[in-house]
């Protein structure tokens, strides 16, 4: 069982966690979205820190933060691509994408 300040860090951690992995999904900016899923990592690295697995935070630092977040932070910034001109089309496939949503629900209630 988790103490109090331990308890108090588990919260601040899984709140700011699954906050920022909102934004990675709600941002308009794709590079504010790669800072925000780094800032998801982070706050999982915390949540490995608490749970003992010093390895697997440090782990995750360093291959997912250090190699694959630069990478894709690297690719967002150099392809300037017009993300403004996309999701103006992107109301399009709502329904078709409300439909594979609804498909995934019901496996994961049947399974």
């Amino acid at each position: 069982m988790l103490n109090g300040l331990e308890a108090a860090f588990f919260y601040l951690f899984a709140f700011v966690a699954v906050a920022s992995a909102f934004m990675v999904i709600s941002a308009r900016n794709p590079v504010h979205s790669v800072l925000f899923l780094i800032l998801t990592f982070f706050n999982a690295a915390g949540l490995f820190m608490l749970t003992g697995a010093e390895f697997l935070a440090m782990i995750l630092l360093v291959v997912y933060v250090g190699a694959v977040m630069v990478l894709f932070l690297f690719v967002v910034m150099m392809l300037d691509v017009d993300f403004a001109e996309m999701k103006e089309g992107a109301l399009q496939y709502a329904p078709i994408g409300a439909l594979v949503g609804l498909i995934l629900a019901a496996e994961l209630i049947v399974v």
